[in-house]
């Protein structure tokens, strides 16, 4: 069997990293199964892409595509033709895309125009909001894939919901927490966090780059304002997305606790979520890891594509609502957060659930 592993943007890295380590673990154990990396280059800068190829482990692509910028049409259609050429000079048995970006929508209709099967981990989960880009890639992909590798129950029902033959959907877990699991013993302490008097426990961190929350300066100035006045006197530590940094330089606003940081990797960034007293988000992967370690999390979203990290995990929905979101910190404040359990199949277990699948579908 061979497999052709797509990776477009930061999220991927942690999902394919482990994956590729149960490949390899299966072919010394003397299974016929190769594997092809194809990373499109949608991330390309080397903040948001390199490093964490470095620190998870990840070989080099044996196919980097470099279709980084442009609008979300561009990209897609890029991708598109030169994954057409991938894999017509390189034709596997089977296309593995990972996650909601614009490469998965993408190297699936590709692949599947050749009459490839494609599968899809971390299939079956919807936000319900079509204002994402990201909710239209998970639906586009889950319409045409030949198997789904799921995440929680909840997904499965979606799935189910719009008459995905049961016998085509695979409960197997998170690989982002096979990742979190697998390098918590390497994570490392920041460089900054010296220089700053950053304490443990002590210090909140925040992530915003989603259109409706950084796109207009004045909401994101409030944004900031309230997470500030209720979390003081903890330092904030921000690390900047590209695009809000844009946004920010346009604020000429300066706040004393608030940190801004470039993307770290992947190591120092899981060191900050498992140490600090709190988390203010629009991501949906933080969702996940946060839930895991059991810290406190706010989502600046109206909905989450991940669910059982409010129902079970340490989530919560903030939304706009900016009162709900300073007695939310006031509760963290207080040490008086919810606590979480972990949902089922995130053991660590996942991505060898999924190869050892995929060879009885695949190898006949």
């Amino acid at each position: 069997m061979i497999i052709t592993i797509v990776a477009g943007a930061r999220p991927n890295f942690m999902k394919i990293a482990p994956i590729i380590k149960a490949i390899k673990q299966s072919v010394i154990a003397g299974n016929d199964i190769k594997y092809r990396l194809v990373h499109t280059g949608q991330h390309y800068d080397k903040a948001m892409s390199g490093g964490f190829f470095e620190q998870l482990g990840i070989p080099n692509p044996d196919s980097n595509l470099e279709c980084g910028g442009g609008s979300q049409a561009e990209q897609t259609a890029a991708i598109m033709i030169k994954f057409e050429n991938e894999l017509t000079a390189f034709r596997p048995d089977v296309v593995l895309v990972v996650g909601d970006v614009t490469s998965t929508m993408a190297c699936a209709i590709t692949a599947k125009k050749l009459c490839i099967d494609v599968v899809h981990v971390e299939a079956g989960i919807r936000s319900g909001d079509m204002t994402m880009p990201e909710e239209i890639n998970r639906i586009v992909t889950d319409s045409i894939c030949d198997h789904f590798f799921t995440t929680s129950e909840i997904a499965n029902r979606n799935l189910l919901s719009l008459q995905v033959a049961k016998e085509k959907i695979h409960f197997v877990g998170n690989t982002m927490i096979d990742t979190l699991y697998s390098n918590l013993d390497k994570i490392k302490k920041p460089d900054f966090f010296e220089p700053n008097k950053i304490l443990e426990k002590n210090y909140f961190i925040l992530t915003l780059h989603r259109p409706s929350n950084v796109d207009d300066p004045n909401k994101l100035k409030s944004i900031l304002d309230s997470v500030i006045e209720s979390t003081s006197p903890l330092p904030i530590i921000f690390p900047v997305h590209p695009r809000t940094k844009q946004i920010l330089d346009k604020l000429d606003t300066k706040y004393k606790s608030l940190l801004l940081i470039d993307p770290q990797g992947y190591l120092e960034f899981i060191y900050m979520i498992k140490n600090c007293k709190g988390i203010i988000t629009d991501s949906g992967g933080i969702t996940e890891e946060a839930t895991v370690l059991n810290i406190p999390c706010l989502t600046l979203r109206n909905s989450t594509e991940r669910p059982e990290t409010i129902t079970q995990g340490t989530n919560e929905l903030i939304g706009d609502d900016l009162p709900k979101l300073k007695s939310s910190l006031k509760i963290i404040m207080n040490d008086d957060w919810k606590k979480g359990t972990i949902p089922d199949l995130w053991d660590g277990k996942t991505s060898v659930r999924i190869v050892n699948i995929l060879e009885k579908l695949y190898n006949q």
